[in-house]
């Protein structure tokens, strides 16, 4: 089961995501969490969908058909997060990978910008502890520690904060690991690390962390364990992202389809 936005250019949030999933064995399901108004270029318009909506939406689904695992993507409210946090301890036998991403339209006042923190904060809060596995690009993580949006404690780094939040697994990708290196890092509930290779996306791509995701749900969803699960979802991920195309004017799309 995917929550996501309903991206009518196909190149992120549940066409993209569906595509992932099908492309690698499984058939997605879909809770739409906003439909938005964009093309490859950006973003115009987001109209979430109301949390009472996304609880019947996805209940309705887990109610017909054994889902085996759950893909998170793009948010929009506090409230939604909470919806997503409930239907997950609900179903809490079934993996739950949690994809932190910036989906929203970038902040034009103060009051748009408490939301966006809020809404962090309610992710961080009520659905990281549901997380089987959670995926962040560095640059991101490292963006929200700078600006005090996550609170890291005693924990050595934002990653090990993330897995002292709730989540069991957590995946950094682009981390630096050396100096001039960058990998992607995994991060298990024992403090153990797993270092994958990392590639630089094309100039222009559309998205990292989202096919990651939804790869490793799919995975997941075949039963493959966690550190396995997570290297052939990377595996996936970088070709996609070699293979990325330009549909249109603006940034480029990962063919998620033309990849074995």
């Amino acid at each position: 089961m995917i929550f996501g936005p309903v991206d009518p250019s196909g190149a992120d949030g549940l066409p993209a995501d569906a595509v992932t999933s099908a492309r690698l064995g499984c058939h997605g399901l879909a809770a739409a969490t906003a439909l938005t108004v964009q093309d490859t270029a950006g973003i115009e318009d987001i109209q979430p969908i109301s949390p009472e909506l996304l609880d019947d939406q996805a209940r309705c689904l887990l109610e017909d058909m054994p889902v085996q695992a759950i893909k998170v993507g793009g948010l929009y409210s506090a409230e939604t997060a909470s919806v997503v946090a409930q239907i997950a301890a609900d179903y809490s036998q079934v993996p739950l990978v949690l994809h932190l991403g910036q989906r929203g339209l970038p902040a034009q006042d103060v009051a748009a910008e408490d939301d966006a923190q809020d809404l962090l904060a309610a992710t961080l809060e009520l659905v990281l502890p549901q997380t089987d596995l959670v995926v962040v690009e560095h640059m991101r993580l490292a963006q929200w520690h700078a600006d005090g949006e996550i609170n890291i404690g005693d924990a050595p780094s934002p990653m090990h904060a993330l897995v002292a939040g709730g989540a069991q697994w957590a995946l950094v990708l682009g981390a630096p690991v050396r100096p001039g290196h960058h990998g992607n890092v995994l991060l298990g509930p024992e403090g153990q690390t797993v270092t994958l290779p990392w590639q630089a996306p094309p100039e222009r791509n559309a998205d990292t962390g989202g096919v990651a995701a939804a790869a490793a749900a799919a995975m997941l969803a075949q039963g493959l364990d966690m550190p396995k699960a997570v290297e052939q979802a990377l595996h996936h991920a970088d070709q996609a992202l070699a293979a990325a195309f330009l549909a249109g004017m603006g940034r480029r799309i990962p063919n998620r389809i033309g990849t074995p």
